[in-house]
């Protein structure tokens, strides 16, 4: 009899079960935090600056009235901080991430530099929120961490207010003929190796790029959004496919 796959989650390429990711993901970004964003640069050539300003763009925070946003997952403060400049004296932007380790980086980095943003620990697959509390909901490279996505999207849409806007930045599936096989390669063999020398912890970024593989397509990943309840759900390539900015309204 095949063994049922219920309750259990993708790590990577390894089956694991449901009760077990989140804390093996935790372990991941605990390793790395306080080198994360230098490692985005590094792995990206710095282009994760120009996929975040186009997330930022399209969530076009209000400079005449509040404006209540939420960054998933983004316990570093990188897309909050630039959805905080890019707003107005209203805009207040609230950063809630699972990992303590990334929050810590998030608050220090936010004291230093004078940003008001929020930091909270807070599981996406629970959001401690009342119903239709922000305008927007973003979240950047971290939705495949989740370990139940479509809870993670029943959520989002229940904090969100009617007419919000939820917007996702995600790796996705190079579809450049060539260069989806330089990608692999780049991915597979000089990505785990950067880990290995920035922050001592090759697995980390080996399991990161096999999450990426494992993440669905960008045209199942916007019918789970509609499943979820949202509408007007649109996805845009960035960059031959190697992120993809899903958007999607409360409605």
């Amino acid at each position: 009899m095949a063994k049922s796959t219920e309750n259990q989650a993708d790590f990577g390429y390894r089956r694991v079960p449901l009760a077990d990711k989140q804390g093996l993901v935790d372990d991941v970004f605990h390793s790395v935090a306080r080198r994360y964003d230098l490692m985005n640069d590094l792995m990206s050539g710095g282009l994760h600056r120009a996929w975040k300003d186009a997330l930022v763009t399209a969530v076009n925070p209000s400079k005449s009235r509040p404006f209540a946003v939420l960054d998933l997952a983004g316990g570093t403060g990188d897309v909050a901080f630039r959805i905080a400049a890019k707003g107005g004296k209203g805009t207040r932007v609230t950063v809630a991430d699972i990992n303590a380790e990334m929050l810590a980086v998030g608050r220090e980095r936010a004291e230093k530099a004078g940003h008001a943003v929020a930091f909270m620990e807070a599981n996406a697959e629970k959001l401690p929120f009342a119903d239709k509390s922000f305008d927007a909901v973003t979240i950047a490279f971290g939705i495949r961490n989740v370990p139940r996505i479509d809870v993670a999207l029943g959520e989002i849409h229940r904090v969100l207010k009617t007419g919000g806007h939820f917007l996702c930045l995600e790796f996705s599936s190079v579809d450049v003929p060539g260069l989806d096989r330089l990608y692999d390669l780049y991915s597979f063999n000089v990505i785990p190796q950067i880990g290995r020398a920035v922050t001592g912890d090759a697995e980390a970024y080996k399991y990161l790029v096999e999450s990426i593989r494992k993440f669905p397509q960008p045209a199942k990943f916007a019918d789970m959004i509609r499943g979820a309840g949202f509408r007007r759900v649109t996805f845009t390539r960035l960059t031959g496919g190697v992120v993809a900015l899903h958007s999607g309204w409360r409605l």
